[in-house]
């Protein structure tokens, strides 16, 4: 009688905790090695610059006698702080900067929108010529965008300003340099900032936009009551990245700084520090108005990311 004999499988092995303690250890070093790069490339040009410009915030030279001796370096604490918040031009170039925001950011935002949902909608024709068309001016260089600027607003030379003067408008664009920088920098960044808006309104699914117009709702209803809120994270992306930039305002009110007499070296808080360190030497004061004013950058931009935070979590315990 034939007897089967059948063979169990063998049994897997059992990794042991050396091999998984390898196996980890080589599953995280590939992130590390591509991460590395950006980590190091971060530090050398973010990190170290700004310890380096809060360590020199820290000190001042003085010169013995009447200021023709060896000068040497003292640590002086929060004095330059002191020095830059008491400096009336430096907080004169802050108010500058909430006047040059509150008109620039409604005309730039508005017009970024307005451009997006215009092509966004359906009876846009032409889309990429025109996404080209208006994204050209912020590929040109922003010195050379403001010399061309400075060109066109300098009476005498302008070609413009002479044919107004012809028809007997005359202007002073330079005697009123906010709504002069506003302009230069709208024309920079509306084009920018519309091809955000544009990507964002893309991603909204067609069949969001197909139910409203089932239910009667007009382009304009529909850009309105749908379009805009659902994008509202980018507008509000934007809107602090610009209001950080604005902040950091310093290429056109420099180019102007001559041309225009109301543009003084001291116009932006900016153009206090440049003029602190390359005028007057004075390192040390122009990196305390340089630490305090990355902290108002970040103060603003915690403030803005909290409220936005706080309103999407109340939409969410809503719906």
């Amino acid at each position: 009688m034939t007897q089967l004999h059948t063979t169990a499988p063998p049994r897997s092995a059992k990794p042991s905790p050396r091999a998984a303690t390898v196996g980890r250890r080589g599953g995280n070093g590939a992130p590390a090695v591509l991460i590395a790069p950006f980590f190091l490339l971060f530090t050398a040009v973010m990190l170290v610059p700004i310890g380096y410009a809060v360590y020199l915030s820290l000190f001042t030279e003085q010169r013995s006698g009447l200021g023709f001796g060896d000068a040497r370096t003292v640590f002086t604490g929060l004095g330059n702080y002191t020095r830059a918040l008491g400096d009336a031009a430096y907080r004169a170039g802050f108010l500058t900067i909430v006047e040059y925001c509150v008109v620039y950011i409604p005309v730039m935002l508005g017009l970024s929108l307005l451009a997006a949902l215009l092509l966004d909608s359906a009876l846009s024709r032409a889309k990429r010529f025109f996404q080209l068309a208006l994204f050209l001016p912020h590929a040109v260089p922003g010195i050379i965008a403001a010399l061309i600027w400075t060109y066109l607003y300098t009476p005498g030379i302008s070609p413009v300003l002479g044919t107004l003067d012809s028809a007997g408008a005359h202007l002073d664009l330079l005697g009123h340099p906010v709504p002069a920088v506003v302009n230069m920098a709208v024309w920079e960044w509306t084009g920018y900032n519309m091809v955000i808006f544009y990507a964002a309104l893309q991603a909204i699914p067609r069949e969001v936009l197909e139910a409203a117009v089932v239910d009667g709702a007009g382009p304009l209803r529909t850009a309105l009551s749908i379009k805009l809120p659902l994008i509202r994270a980018s507008i509000t992306m934007v809107g602090m990245f610009t209001v950080i930039g604005s902040l950091q305002l310093f290429t056109e009110p420099m180019i102007l700084n001559g041309s225009a007499p109301a543009v003084v070296s001291t116009w932006t808080p900016n153009m206090y520090a440049y003029t602190a360190a390359f005028s007057r030497n004075d390192y040390g004061l122009a990196a305390a108005s340089s630490v305090l004013l990355a902290l108002v950058a970040a103060a603003l931009s915690f403030v803005v990311t909290r409220a936005t935070r706080g309103r999407a979590d109340r939409r969410a315990e809503a719906s």
